[in-house]
């Protein structure tokens, strides 16, 4: 069975999307209505960005989920997903590739998402951080003994966890948990507490957004980052897309249930190979490939 996975923020770098663009119709039409549906000449940045410019939430989110939606629309006929799942803001790129949102509406959402991030980001000086090494209840533990905002954000895999949160906090749990032994506890250069109770006022914008967009029925099942399961029900992927916000990414666990339900080949689609290194790390036999066309 064939499992498609969509990347989150992170996996962008200068020149992405470029050979789509020169050498397919359907990329070049996508990319001139997504620039339109933004407001401003995405695949410019794309192209020609520096790395400060794509690293800006408003335009990281945008561009990556761009890179992934118009390389699955490219694959035409040969993209045949059994499940599909996504890495936080790769959810929404697998959920236009199974046919559950519209390139346009999907587009929508994930700019109206990063900007209410970068909104919530600005409210309180907060961050995250890679702890790497330890069992994920050590780490859980720590977090729910330090005082002020720290929890775990993103399982990425076994003995990789992100813990999110208010400054302050973070660096305490980091302190605490190389007394632990984690073999490495490193503040990341991102924007904020994202996947925290800190992104609350993002996920109350977000989630009048998603309540007035229509959600097909999908082409297969989606794993979603909350619960890791398998999620057919429009109402459900709904309700679980705006939990997401605020609530972990749970990718450790949506590669062991999508294995345990019989994938057996992992295709990465959007820019860089992080998803199928991660998948290696759970299984280091599986088949992985990055989606081309």
């Amino acid at each position: 069975m064939k499992a498609y996975v969509f990347p989150g923020q992170g996996a962008q770098f200068s020149g992405m999307g470029k050979e789509l663009y020169d050498s397919s119709q359907i990329a070049r039409d996508l990319f001139s209505q997504g620039s339109d549906i933004l407001g401003f000449d995405i695949q410019k940045i794309m192209f020609e960005g520096t790395a400060e410019e794509l690293k800006q939430t408003k335009v990281t989110q945008p561009a990556i989920f761009l890179h992934s939606t118009i390389l699955a629309a490219c694959l035409g006929d040969a993209f045949k997903p059994d499940m599909v799942a996504g890495h936080s803001l790769g959810e929404l790129s697998a959920l236009v590739a199974n046919k559950t949102l519209s390139f346009e509406d999907g587009l929508s959402l994930v700019f109206k998402r990063a900007q209410a991030m970068q909104k919530a980001c600005e409210n309180e000086p907060s961050t995250m951080a890679a702890i790497l090494g330890l069992e994920d209840e050590m780490v859980e533990q720590v977090c729910s003994e330090t005082s002020g905002v720290v929890v775990p954000a993103n399982y990425n895999c076994p003995g990789q966890l992100v813990i999110s949160g208010s400054v302050s906090a973070v660096e305490s749990a980091c302190e605490k948990l190389k007394e632990k032994g984690a073999r490495r506890a490193m503040v990341l250069p991102v924007g904020g507490a994202f996947h925290s109770p800190l992104m609350e006022p993002a996920r109350e914008e977000l989630a009048s957004a998603i309540e007035n967009t229509i959600f097909n029925s999908p082409t297969c099942p989606v794993y979603q980052n909350v619960n890791a399961s398998a999620v057919s029900d429009p109402e459900e992927i709904k309700k679980n897309l705006v939990l997401q916000l605020t609530g972990a990414v749970r990718w450790t666990q949506i590669m062991e249930n999508m294995l345990k339900d019989g994938a057996n080949q992992v295709i990465e689609v959007g820019p860089g190979r992080v998803l199928q290194g991660l998948f290696k790390k759970v299984n280091r036999d599986l088949e992985t490939e990055s989606a081309s066309i």
